[in-house]
């Protein structure tokens, strides 16, 4: 089950429908998880080979991803019309991603979500497609 099929259950449930983007908190939590991510990768001894293949300054690549992550919970398409499709695979090849790499986003992650979606369940269910999405990205070993 993806997280679109957990969350409309979910709020079947609640008789309203949403997207995971207004039921985390919608631009404030997503910038929140956003900035949150990029802090414990440039902060956090763990990440810091995943730290060493971004471009510096982190703002640019912060806000992208701010935009591409409110984007892909449901929220604005803000993403693509600025940058086109996603085409993340694509994207992400002129770079080595290995499962370690892998691994220290999805700590980030996973850390910058739990901190900021008080839905346990949502946020694991989250967590669980953005981890498949990680996977999708390793390109090397």
């Amino acid at each position: 089950m993806n997280v679109f099929d957990f969350l409309a259950e979910k709020l079947k449930q609640n008789k309203r429908a949403t997207t995971p983007y207004e039921a985390i908190g919608g631009e404030k939590t997503v910038r929140r998880i956003a900035d949150r991510f990029y802090t414990i990768m440039e902060q956090d001894p763990l990440a810091s080979q995943l730290y060493a293949i971004h471009p510096k300054p982190l703002d640019r690549i912060r806000h992208v991803f701010f935009l591409y992550l409110s984007m892909w919970l449901g929220g604005p398409n803000d993403y693509e019309v600025s940058r086109g499709h996603p085409r993340l695979r694509a994207r992400h090849l002129p770079y080595k991603v290995t499962p370690l790499l892998k691994n220290q986003w999805m700590y980030c992650m996973r850390k910058a979500l739990l901190e900021n979606v008080s839905d346990l369940a949502l946020a694991e269910q989250l967590l669980r497609s953005l981890d498949q999405l990680a996977e999708h990205m390793v390109n090397s070993q």
